[in-house]
């Protein structure tokens, strides 16, 4: 089981959290599809808990700081210093919406959105040092854009992040990248498709993206893309029965491997 209990390097996505118009739904909701159980959601942290998959923290969960806001999920940034990346933000012509606020002895969290509208956040760990379980199922995979211009948003996140790019093969109409900060991939970023959600989307490992997709049905979610095989695993694209779009990506096929 992966883990990691120290800071993720800046630029690295490490942690998400979704914003609930019914926590108790939202929290069975997706109990029920990932495995998750809750601790946190006290009242001096505005209901905010933790959801935690074997014991580790996975993502967050809290009531929408603004409830005429759509559910949603969001990705955070890891940053070593909150403030400079709010001034980078700016400088490259983001809006910086909640200023880098301290949340305790648990971190600093700023929300902003960059140029093109895409919401996403930054997270300057202290005790909480983000997602303690990743690429297992049940945790976060992956974390990728899609933008309308895809070529002005790397640009936008080259300059306030550092990341550089290669493409995919098969990436296609999509002008899929990868962007890493001078490592490993640390997510991706592509051309949005008038068929499926723009802005940052959140993958979660599952067992099988056939029977997630099927669980997601049955409780009222949506199916956005169908599962289909890709040469990482089987991956489909979900929305929850409130419409926040997610992702899902399970082992791959038998039939896939063979070719």
């Amino acid at each position: 089981m992966p883990t990691r209990n120290t800071p993720w390097p800046a630029g690295t996505p490490c942690w998400v959290d979704y914003g609930a118009s019914d926590m108790d739904a939202a929290k069975d909701f997706y109990g029920r599809l990932f495995g998750w159980e809750y601790t946190g959601g006290e009242p001096e942290f505005g209901g905010y808990l933790n959801a935690t998959k074997n014991g580790e923290a996975a993502v967050g969960m809290g009531p929408l700081m603004n409830p005429g806001d759509s559910p949603s999920w969001t990705t955070y940034f890891a940053t070593d210093d909150a403030q400079a990346s709010a001034t980078r933000i700016r400088e490259a012509g983001g809006t910086v919406v909640v200023e880098p606020m301290e949340v305790g002895p648990m971190g600093t969290m700023t929300i902003a959105i960059d140029p093109q509208g895409n919401a996403f956040g930054l997270w300057q760990s202290g005790t909480h040092t983000g997602a303690r379980i990743h690429n297992e199922a049940g945790a976060l995979a992956w974390n990728e854009a899609m933008a309308d211009d895809a070529a002005a948003a790397r640009e936008f996140y080259t300059a306030v992040f550092g990341f550089t790019y290669d493409a995919v093969d098969g990436g296609g109409d999509m002008d899929y990248t990868t962007f890493s900060t001078g490592g490993n991939p640390l997510g991706g970023l592509g051309a949005a498709s008038p068929d499926l959600p723009k802005g940052w989307l959140t993958c979660f490992s599952v067992d099988s993206a056939d029977d997630a997709t099927a669980a997601v049905e049955a409780a009222g979610g949506k199916v956005l893309m169908p599962p289909m095989d890709t040469p990482w695993g089987r991956f489909a694209v979900l929305a929850d029965p409130w419409g926040a779009p997610f992702e899902v990506m399970g082992e791959v096929t038998a039939e896939a491997a063979q070719g």
